[in-house]
């Protein structure tokens, strides 16, 4: 059993980092450089801890939640905390376009 997980994260284009097994999802993409928080959140955030949700990413596929804040978004088809998130197996992760503090806006629908 390997000890790195391939996470590939899609923002304009899908880049792929190897992730140690075990490690926070919001931890591996920081430290690639990929944002999970938006302009204020950034700098004012709860540090990892599953309290002040900013951190939101979407996931493929999604695992089973362990924190109570991360049940309430897979409850309520929101997305999921990325710092609730341990890397076990490979993902897909979407990074979300945030606005005022933690809010995600509705995606917007283009049609030819």
């Amino acid at each position: 059993m390997s000890d790195r997980i391939p996470v590939t994260i899609v923002v304009d284009e899908e880049t792929t980092i190897d992730v140690e097994r075990g490690d926070t999802l919001r931890d591996a993409l920081l430290e690639h450089g990929f944002p999970v928080y938006g302009t204020l959140s950034q700098y004012a955030n709860c540090g990892g801890r599953g309290l002040c949700a900013t951190c939101t990413v979407e996931i493929d596929p999604a695992p089973e939640p362990t924190h109570w804040h991360d049940a309430a978004a897979v409850r309520f088809g929101y997305p999921r905390l990325s710092c609730c998130i341990e890397v076990e197996e490979p993902l897909t992760v979407g990074l979300l376009d945030k606005h005022v503090w933690g809010q995600v806006l509705p995606r917007r629908v283009t049609t030819e």
